[in-house]
Order: structure tokens, then sequence, then C-alpha cells
């Protein structure tokens, strides 16, 4: 693995923890089998908008839907 600073002067411990998240995340993505599906993304996931509840259609649904600013 080779890691290169393109800009910038990090000290040797910034470089260190730099390293040391790259080979973390190395590590565990090595640990998943292959072909298992990775973490979801938690703006991708679909129960994150479940929760609200949705305005039913209605004579007073209008007031329901304004969003002051």
């Amino acid at each position: 693995m080779n890691i290169k600073v393109v800009r910038g002067n990090p000290t040797p411990e910034e470089l260190a923890a730099a390293l040391a998240v790259v080979r973390a995340r190395a590590a565990a993505a090595a640990m998943t089998p292959p072909g298992a599906p990775g973490p979801r993304d938690s703006w991708s996931d679909p129960s994150r908008i479940a929760g609200h509840r949705v305005p039913r259609p209605g004579p007073a649904s209008w007031t329901r839907t304004y969003w002051p600013s």
C-alpha cells in the first residue's frame, strides 16, 4: 500500500493517524465475505423517510403542507 502526500506538509503524527484509518478501513473491507452486501449508507436507506407522517388529502390538508420560512 502506497500513500502519497499531494498537498501540505503533515507531521509524522498526522500521517500515522491517517494511515491508521486507511489500514482499519482496509482490514474491515477484507473481513467481509465476497459477495456480501456492504454497510448501507443512511442517505440511501428507505426507512429514513418512512417514519415521517405524510399528510392525507382532505379539507384541511393544505394547512399541514405549508412550510413557513
